[in-house]
């Protein structure tokens, strides 16, 4: 089923989500108060119904990341939530990558194409701050030799942090007692993330990134507070064992304030991320189970370090999983262990797991993230030029060697950046939460129950419910959702026990970014148990254009591509503005565990090398393809035999 709207009706539909909660928004301020404590159920007096898009950031980093401040990035947590809220912020020359005879004492005004809803600023909490004392000419560690030497040559702290993690004793002064700066940089973080709180506005969380990284096997994992003060952060230099860091957040909870670890970057892990084994190398068992579900309600799906969903070497048969690969380990070239390392393909493991020990460890709803660090959290493909950073278009965009530098077919050989290649990074990620108010405990109550998915950028807004009884008919009923809500649940729910002989249906939908690409097609991606093993397979559910799903292969024929290389534009001539559809599976059997998952595809566009290389007339890479099809990821929905149920 697809179809396309008028632009007059597709504005309709947008208004009536932008204002279908308009009327909650003084409840807001009363309730975004008081933080719901811990192991409570957030409730709003808005009808599930009413819920509506909220779209934000919960991965950033600012000058008080050890490594963002060795890229030179100065920009603070304040003006990172200023920009992020919408706001123009200056950014110093020197961070601009552009070469016009700036002097480093200029700066250049930046801001955002179109303002977040929620953000959280997420710093490595490791050495936080430690190399921002440099940016005081008087201080002490400026004036010493050791920080001079930094001055002079900022990555080479980088080399100097790693050769200390072997021998300590190596750490200079002012960077050998990391933990004297945590306290009074922390107390400013949250002073900064309160200050920014503009309940029915802008919501802020209190967050950091605990950076976990066994020989080079990355473990990172963002924390979320939903409070108005959070107590000192656990950090790696404290435990690199996930373990140990889900104590510390039960121990916060304990003392009233509830919290979330949202772990990133599984495609880097080695296949650690989502390894059948504990950190301590025993098999997962039901209390580890238990405690990483409680834990860990989602994981990141998508970022400027590539995609975690799947790999074609784990998904032959899915046409679409060649997409922002990035496929090696942090700081350097070895290859990372795709097994254990994709979300995919933890979630059928989670179901082998549950089948033996009773409880799903990797029962993740999806968010998706940027883990910029230059503060100047970005989305959209123009606003992206490769390494680590955000940019202003309009004043940002990198020209003449440093444009050459980003879209440069090899990678980086700078012995202090080994890892580094620009081209093989994308734009950064997106959240979107159905809320029904922006405040804190609304959209934190969202991200605990999973009602979340990602984008790999653009703003397109999707919905899934799953059910027993959900008939296309009920799509022609102006309160669907609400009917659906009842009959049904939500992404990120569980389907209740089964009902008759019958497949489960669920409802699709999709629509298009306001200021972006049409939709190509809405697939179901649907992991299932049989034979003690886990299986996998794509569906075309909802296609656009009046296309058909070949019986035989079972996939649609491409949307067409009108992407102008020459140019860098392209016409939404082709897809359609919105997709809307129940799709039942076909192969469903009452006795197999399954985990579904909507994927919804943009027409191609160009990416943002592409962009990039037309802007500055430079021959556009092949290394990396011109054209991408953006895409959105739902939190699934997972069917459990009676048998085999929680």
């Amino acid at each position: 089923m697809a179809g396309k709207i008028s632009m007059r009706v597709q504005q309709f539909i947008y208004m009536a989500l932008a204002t279908a909660t308009a009327a909650t928004i003084a409840a807001a301020v009363s309730a975004a108060e008081t933080p719901t404590p811990p192991g409570a159920v957030y409730h709003s007096t808005a009808a599930p119904a009413g819920r509506r898009v909220f779209f934000g950031e919960l991965h950033l980093h600012t000058t008080l990341s050890y490594d963002a401040w060795t890229y030179g990035t100065k920009v603070t947590p304040d003006q990172a939530y200023k920009f992020g809220r919408g706001e123009t912020v200056m950014i110093e020359a020197e961070q601009v990558g552009r070469e016009e005879g700036l002097s480093t004492h200029d700066a250049v005004p930046a801001r955002r194409p179109w303002p977040l809803d929620f953000m959280a600023v997420t710093d490595h909490s490791e050495f936080i701050g430690t190399l921002h004392q440099l940016d005081d000419p008087n201080g002490e560690f400026a004036r010493s030799a050791p920080g001079q030497k930094i001055l002079k040559n900022p990555p080479s702290a980088m080399r100097l942090r790693r050769d200390a993690e072997d021998d300590p004793a190596k750490m200079p002064p002012g960077l050998n007692d990391p933990r004297r700066l945590l306290q009074s940089e922390w107390r400013s973080m949250v002073e900064v993330a309160n200050n920014n709180y503009e309940p029915g506005k802008f919501t802020t969380f209190i967050g950091y990134e605990w950076t976990s990284q066994p020989e080079g096997k990355n473990l990172h994992r963002n924390v979320i507070f939903n409070s108005e003060h959070a107590p000192i952060p656990f950090t790696a230099l404290d435990s690199t064992r996930p373990e140990d860091l889900w104590r510390y957040l039960e121990r916060v909870r304990a003392d009233g304030i509830d919290v979330i670890a949202i772990p990133h970057n599984g495609n880097v892990s080695g296949g650690l991320m989502y390894d059948w084994n504990g950190s301590d190398g025993k098999p997962i068992d039901e209390a580890y189970a238990q405690e990483r579900a409680l834990n860990e309600p989602l994981t990141e799906i998508v970022q400027i370090k590539g995609q975690s969903e799947t790999a074609p070497v784990l998904s032959p048969n899915d046409e679409f999983a060649n997409f922002e690969i990035f496929d090696h380990l942090l700081g350097g070239r070895t290859k990372s262990d795709p097994h254990g390392s994709y979300i995919r393909d933890a979630y059928g493991r989670g179901l082998v797991i549950q089948a033996k020990v009773g409880t799903n460890p990797f029962k993740y709803g999806l968010v998706g993230g940027a883990d910029i660090h230059n503060g100047l959290s970005t989305s959209d493909e123009n606003t992206f030029a490769g390494g680590q950073f955000g940019i202003d278009p309009r004043t940002m965009l990198p020209e003449g060697a440093t444009a050459m530098h980003d879209l440069a077919e090899e990678p980086n050989k700078n012995p202090e950046r080994p890892e580094f290649d620009f081209l093989e990074r994308g734009s950064a990620g997106l959240t979107g939460v159905w809320a029904e108010e922006n405040t804190r405990n609304s959209i934190f109550a969202a991200l605990k129950r999973k009602e979340t998915f990602a984008t790999s950028g653009p703003r397109m807004r999707l919905r899934v419910f799953g059910g027993w009884d959900l008939k296309p008919a009920l799509l022609k009923d102006a309160s669907w959702v609400e009917k659906a809500y009842g009959q049904g649940v939500p992404m990120g729910g569980d389907l209740p026990a089964h009902q008759g002989g019958h497949a489960p249906a669920f409802i699709l939908q999709a629509l298009k970014d306001p200021d972006g690409a049409n939709l190509d097609r809405i697939q179901v991606v649907k992991v299932w148990l049989a034979g003690g093993t886990y299986h996998e397979k794509v569906f075309d559910a909802i296609v656009s254009g009046g296309r058909k799903v070949d019986t035989r292969t079972g996939q649609a024929p491409p949307v067409g591509n009108t992407v102008n290389l020459k140019t860098g534009e392209y016409t939404n001539s082709i897809g359609a503005p919105q997709l809307l559809g129940v799709w039942h599976d076909p192969q469903f059997k009452p006795g197999e565990a399954a985990v579904y998952y909507a994927r919804v595809l943009e027409i191609p566009t160009p990416r943002w090398s592409t962009l990039l290389a037309v802007k500055r007339n430079l021959p556009v890479p092949t290394a990396r393809p011109a054209t991408i099809q953006e895409r959105g990821f739902s939190s699934p929905i997972w069917y459990t035999p009676p048998a085999h149920s929680n």
